[in-house]
C-alpha cells in the first residue's frame, strides 16, 4: 500500500494506546520498525523493477496479487458491505486512483530516471505535503512552523534534484524521474488527507480492500496498452515483495503499531525511511552517496520535525 502513515490509522482511543505502549514493552516498537523496514524496502524493489518489468505490469500484477490474497478474508465482508460500497463507489474510486493507481504507477515510472536514495528522500516530504493540503482541503490553518519547515524541506529538494548545484535546476540537469517521484508522492498525501476527511463507514482493511479492487481496474487498460511484461523467475519475487508484504503486510503492521503505540509515536519511524532506503540502495543496488544527499535529507528531515512542531489548527 502507499506509504502515508496517517492513512491507515484505525479509530483508536489515544490514552489507552499510551497506556498499552508503556505496559507492552519495548516489543510494540517493532510494528512500526517492521512496517517502516518494509515500506523502505518496497522503494528498492521498485527500482529494482525498472529493468527487470514494465511500470505498468509491475503496478498492476501488485495490486491485483494483494485483491487475489484479500478476497478469502474480506471478500464475504465487502459482499454484506456492497450497499455502503455503492454508496460510496466515487469517492473509493478516487482513493483507489490516487493511493494505489497513481502513487506506486508513477513511482514504477519515476525508478527508470532516478535513484532509490533519491526516492527515499522524496518520500520524507510526505508529512508536509499533507499539512499542506490539509489546509487547502480539510479546514486546516498553516502554522509560521509548517510554513518554515515547507521551506526547509523545498531547499532540500532542490539540493537533492540537481545534485548539490542548483544552477542545473536551469540547464536541464534535473532527471525527470525526480518530478514524476514528486507528482507521486503529493498524490499519496492527497489520498490521506482525503481519506481522513471523508472517514468512510468502512473497516480499514474492507477500504484497502476495495481501493485495491479499483486501484486494479485503473491499472489494467495501462497494462494492456503496454509492451508485453509476463511474470519471469527473476520479476516474480518482485511482484510478490509489492503485492504481499508492501500491499498487506506492512499496513497490518501499521495499523497495531498505531494501537498500541498511537499515531504520534507511530509517525516517528517513517522518518527512518530516507536513511534505511540509502543504506539499502548502497548496498544492494551498489548506488554512491554523496555530500548534497546528506545534506538533502538533513534538510528534509529537519523541515519535517520543524514543521510538525505545532499542529494545524481549525480556521
Amino acid at each position: 500500500m502507499s506509504n502515508n502513515t496517517s492513512s491507515l490509522a484505525p479509530s483508536s482511543n489515544p490514552a489507552a494506546s499510551v497506556t498499552a505502549a508503556g505496559a507492552g514493552g519495548i516489543r510494540f516498537y517493532l510494528f512500526p520498525l517492521a512496517a517502516v523496514c518494509i515500506w523502505s524496502g518496497n522503494t528498492i524493489i521498485t527500482k529494482a523493477a525498472s529493468t527487470a518489468i514494465e511500470p505498468a505490469a509491475i503496478a498492476f500484477y501488485r495490486w491485483m496479487l494483494a485483491v487475489l490474497v484479500m478476497t478469502p478474508f474480506l471478500g464475504r465482508d465487502a459482499w454484506r458491505q456492497r450497499a455502503v460500497i455503492a454508496a460510496h463507489w466515487p469517492r473509493l474510486l478516487l482513493l483507489g486512483a490516487l493511493g494505489m493507481a497513481m502513487y506506486q504507477g508513477l513511482a514504477y515510472e519515476a525508478a527508470r530516471t532516478t535513484s532509490a536514495i533519491n526516492m527515499g528522500v522524496t518520500v520524507a516530504l510526505m508529512p508536509l505535503l499533507s499539512a499542506c493540503l490539509s489546509s487547502l482541503f480539510a479546514g486546516e490553518r498553516l502554522s509560521t512552523a509548517r510554513i518554515v519547515g515547507g521551506v526547509l524541506s523545498l531547499l532540500g529538494l532542490v539540493v537533492l534534484s540537481s545534485h548539490g548545484e542548483p544552477s542545473r535546476l536551469f540547464n536541464g540537469g534535473v532527471h525527470i524521474g525526480d518530478a514524476l517521484m514528486l507528482i507521486a508522492v503529493t498524490s499519496n498525501a492527497f489520498y490521506g488527507v482525503l481519506l481522513k476527511r471523508w472517514a468512510l463507514p468502512l473497516s480499514t482493511w474492507t477500504q484497502l480492500y476495495v481501493q485495491a479492487a479499483f486501484g486494479s481496474l485503473i491499472l489494467l487498460p495501462f497494462w494492456l496498452a503496454a509492451p508485453a511484461s509476463p511474470l519471469t523467475v527473476q520479476n516474480l519475487p518482485l511482484v510478490m515483495y509489492a503485492g504481499l508484504l508492501a500491499s498487506i503486510g506492512a499496513p497490518f503492521l501499521w495499523m497495531n503499531a498505531i494501537k498500541h503505540l498511537g499515531a504520534p509515536r507511530s509517525a516517528l519511524f517513517a522518518n527512518l525511511i530516507p536513511l534505511l532506503v540509502a543504506l539499502a540502495a548502497s548496498a544492494l543496488l551498489g548506488e554512491q552517496l554523496h555530500a548534497y544527499h546528506a545534506l538533502a535529507g538533513a534538510l528534509v528531515l529537519i523541515g519535517v520535525a520543524w514543521g510538525q512542531r505545532n499542529g494545524g489548527k481549525r480556521k
